[in-house]
């Protein structure tokens, strides 16, 4: 048999703790100071959490005691239990509540969902115990699946962000050859750019030298020119006469009086 004063007990200190809650939250609605208020949770969380902690302790009284009570006495116990969760987690949303309107960062957050969490697994364990095999298995066998299920698609995930791993890799590996050729390219340029620019200089300093040389041919042309000219128009210019082959021919009559001259000595 349970210990029944144990139980009643520690059922009368959450029911306290329950009772101060209410009238805590009732007072809270009251304040309009937002560091009273944040004061007030303060309180009211640590009354929470000591909730919780009995509510702990009653469950493990019950199960410690389970296996000599009567059937409806383990179920009238879990329901007890039961009802004070349910009381204890409409607490923390109406605190969450509160602390979503306040907005105060400096209240420390009472993680009742870790709590509700263990209280919930604990009575996963209750209600394992009431099925059967069978359908212990068939819930086994769906978690196993929904657990192949999920481990599937993150392997799928995984594969997915390899293959665009690699796929990125190859397109930066051939980015980084382009532009390795752009810049083997751009040398090339540049260094056709410089021959060409030396090319243009050497063809320029040719061409100035041909100029000048005929510049100079032509005004040797034009001199010759203007000589023979001045020749046609005035023969005996004597200015002229010395340059030779544009000097006049000697007279006939003198060629042979020399001829005579000789022929005489």
């Amino acid at each position: 048999m349970a210990d029944d004063s144990q139980l009643e007990q520690i059922e009368g200190e959450i029911r306290d703790h329950f009772r101060a809650l209410a009238n805590g939250f009732q007072k809270l609605d009251k304040i309009k100071d937002p560091n009273r208020q944040s004061k007030q949770l303060e309180e009211l969380t640590g009354k929470m959490r000591e909730c919780k902690r009995l509510i702990k302790e009653y469950d493990r009284e019950i199960k410690d005691a389970e296996s000599g009570n009567p059937p409806d006495v383990n179920k009238e116990l879990n329901e007890k239990k039961q009802s004070m969760i349910k009381e204890l987690n409409s607490y923390v949303a109406l605190r969450k509540t509160y602390t979503s309107s306040l907005g105060n960062k400096r209240v420390e957050l009472f993680d009742m969902g870790a709590g509700s969490s263990d209280l919930a697994a604990e009575d996963n364990v209750q209600m394992a115990s009431k099925m059967s095999n069978q359908e212990l298995i068939h819930a086994g066998t769906k978690a196993m699946d929904e657990t192949d299920q999920a481990i599937e698609n993150s392997k799928k995930v995984v594969e997915q962000t390899i293959e665009v791993g690699a796929q990125t890799a190859v397109t930066l590996k051939g980015q980084t050859e382009q532009m390795g050729r752009v810049v083997n390219e751009l040398d090339t340029i540049h260094f056709s750019i410089k021959k060409a620019s030396q090319l243009v200089k050497e063809i320029g300093r040719q061409v100035a030298t041909d100029k000048c040389i005929m510049l100079f041919l032509f005004l040797i042309v034009c001199g010759v020119i203007a000589i023979i000219i001045v020749k046609i128009v005035n023969p005996n210019n004597k200015n002229i006469r010395d340059i030779p082959g544009l000097a006049p021919p000697a007279p006939t009559s003198r060629r042979l009086l020399s001829v005579q001259a000789l022929g005489a000595y």
